[in-house]
């Protein structure tokens, strides 16, 4: 009775317009947007899977290249020090001994065979090996007894070895 009394007559419902269309309220829209935004649990699996495939199929690839880049890394270091190597040469008549190094070529030797030097024949420090160890120097070498013997000995740090272990040698 009260709902009556509280009409207008020839007013429409409350819940309607003139054109009888119901009134779309705040609540409802923002119902309808949530219901149709997102991605289902089953989409977001089925894109993992597919990323995870191509990762396994493409990541060997990629991987098999960082052994073969040290090495190609390793052999261009040995041919820039041995650039410097015959630099220093050069201005002193001798290759550095095996005591004073391969830090000859970066800090001038401390003997009077060293009068010579005018370096530094480097312009930063003496790199390490692409595994992380000193490259070996020896003057006069054992392989080249009228020059150097400049090496890495490869990933494992041991004389010989196949594939990434295998020795670089400054001399072949």
């Amino acid at each position: 009775m009260l709902a009556a009394a509280r009409m207008v007559v020839g007013a429409a419902p409350a819940r309607y317009s003139m054109s009888m269309r119901p009134i779309v309220t705040p609540r409802r829209a923002t119902r309808r947007a949530t219901t149709t935004a997102g991605f289902t649990l089953i989409e977001i699996l089925v894109v993992i899977a597919v990323i995870a495939i191509l990762a396994s199929l493409v990541a060997p690839n990629v991987f098999q290249h960082v052994g073969t880049a040290r090495s190609t890394t390793a052999r261009s270091q040995v041919e820039m020090l041995a650039t410097a190597l015959d630099a220093y040469r050069l201005d002193n008549g001798h290759y550095p001994t095996t005591t004073q190094g391969l830090t000859a070529l970066v800090s001038p030797p401390t003997d009077e065979a060293a009068a010579g030097w005018r370096g530094p024949y480097l312009r930063r420090a003496v790199p390490l090996d692409p595994w992380g160890k000193p490259y070996q120097y020896r003057y006069p070498g054992e392989a080249n007894p009228a020059g150097f013997d400049l090496l890495s000995y490869g990933a494992d740090g041991r004389a010989g070895g196949d594939g990434e272990n295998a020795d670089i040698l400054g001399w072949q």
